[in-house]
């Protein structure tokens, strides 16, 4: 197993809805921060250490959905986190600066609430 190294991707914080899959089913809860290398999902969901999960989430527009897959590295009473395969090359930080990405409370000013 590899120990993830938070230090080479940072993270921001997030509110995006992921669902994804482990051997405990599918789901869908909240990303409460990514970066290049990974995620946290905030769930009350017990999730098993060390298994592979594949996550579709919304990044960078609502309509274009992603799928990475990645192994399950941390799992606590607050939620889970994963490491990517392969960096999320979209998420690399230039010049230390994130690109833009979506978050679940911009949907519905943009027009695109589920209602």
């Amino acid at each position: 197993m590899k120990i993830p190294n938070r230090q080479e991707y940072p993270r921001r914080t997030a509110y995006i809805i992921v669902q994804y899959t482990v051997k405990e089913g599918t789901h869908r809860d909240v990303i409460k921060n990514i970066g290049a290398g990974g995620l946290f999902v905030k769930t009350p969901r017990r999730v098993s250490l060390n298994q592979a999960i594949t996550l579709e989430f919304p990044l960078f527009k609502f309509d274009n959905i992603i799928q990475v897959t990645g192994q399950v590295t941390r799992s606590d009473p607050d939620g889970f986190a994963v490491e990517f395969d392969e960096p999320l090359e979209g998420l690399v930080c230039k010049d230390g600066e994130f690109p833009e990405i979506v978050h679940e409370s911009n949907r519905k000013s943009q027009g695109l609430s589920d209602n």
